[in-house]
């Protein structure tokens, strides 16, 4: 049996395109060009039935981490996210160190239009981690 070797995260938005600037700003991500044949990304969604315009994807540039699809949904977000992002930014950092490192990712994701919502200080088993929400709030973790 083949194993994956590529995986999509998929978001549901409702402003997809606001949503995956967001994230290319984080991870430090870019929109990928249109598909072939056609000049803009307005161009190629004007060929697609109504009910699927306004996706929009961010890419690794360097090809290494997961694309990234937003899609426009009706509904909004009303529960906890069952799957969500960790961005890994205090790996191999510990005690106030970690916490600083964290901190410090926070502010910037803040002036994004990030929400913080709770630091989970270290516990003797887990190290800390700083809980999020997106610019739809959607949660996600500084890890």
């Amino acid at each position: 049996m083949p194993s994956i070797k590529q995986v999509q995260v998929t978001f549901d938005c409702a402003e997809p395109e606001r949503v995956a600037r967001f994230w290319c700003e984080v991870l430090g991500y870019v929109i990928p060009p249109p598909p072939e044949g056609f000049a803009t990304w307005g161009d190629f969604d004007r060929t697609l039935k109504p009910e699927h315009r306004g996706s929009a994807a961010c890419v690794d540039p360097s090809g290494a981490g997961p694309r990234l699809f937003f899609q426009r949904v009706p509904e909004g977000k009303v529960v906890k996210n069952r799957v969500h992002l960790d961005v890994r930014v205090g790996t191999g950092l510990v005690g106030d160190e970690r916490v600083a490192a964290l901190e410090a990712e926070c502010a910037r994701l803040v002036a994004l239009g990030a929400v913080r919502l709770e630091l989970l200080v270290a516990d003797g088993d887990y190290e800390s981690c700083l809980v999020m929400r997106d610019v739809e709030g959607n949660e996600f973790c500084l890890d």
